[in-house]
């Protein structure tokens, strides 16, 4: 897969800005792993695609060394003030349908590639996840959230020169898809 390729099929797919992924950047942390544990996101031990289900830092560490491109992408909104509920949970929609789409859209248009869909919060693609009780129904369109790997996000952007606050009065959810 061509890096500017994926990035343009990004933009194309719904995102507001997308850019290249340096794979050595990516340096899952426990500290940010046990931010998950808090569950302030009330997704932890509750989704397939997030910890602990998704596996150690060590393991997720390992997965992330087994790809050698990778893209960033973001989804974008300015709110109405720094109180637009809304506004953040209609981009946080937002983004978690673009992702579903782009994963679907980057497995049909290229099937012989590995492809890592990483993004911001829990797998969304289900209604409700089948975990613990039955295995993932779909472990190919699962997408686990970027910080469950333990990753540093606001660090990530900024050692891939990609801006992270996108200006006063916006809110951004970042993204990133790793492949071969």
């Amino acid at each position: 897969m061509d890096v500017e390729r994926v990035i343009q099929e990004a933009l194309d797919n719904g995102y507001s800005y997308a850019g290249s992924l340096d794979i050595s950047t990516m340096k899952p942390l426990n500290e940010v792993r046990d931010m998950c544990a808090a569950d302030k996101c009330h997704a932890y031990n509750k989704n397939w695609a997030c910890p602990p289900a998704c596996g150690t830092v060590e393991e997720c560490t390992a997965e992330i060394k087994t790809y050698s491109k990778g893209i960033i992408v973001q989804s974008t909104t300015t709110l109405e003030d720094e109180f637009d509920f809304e506004g953040i949970e209609e981009l946080g929609k937002r983004h978690a349908k673009t992702t579903v789409d782009f994963t679907k859209y980057l497995r049909e248009h290229y099937p012989d590639s590995r492809i890592l869909p990483l993004s911001a919060g829990g797998c969304m693609f289900c209604k409700q996840c089948t975990y613990p009780d039955a295995p993932c129904r779909f472990p190919d369109m699962r997408t686990a959230p970027l910080e469950g790997y333990g990753i540093f996000v606001s660090d990530l952007c900024k050692k891939n020169n990609i801006e992270y606050n996108r200006g006063k009065g916006t809110l951004t959810y970042v993204g990133a898809f790793l492949f071969d």
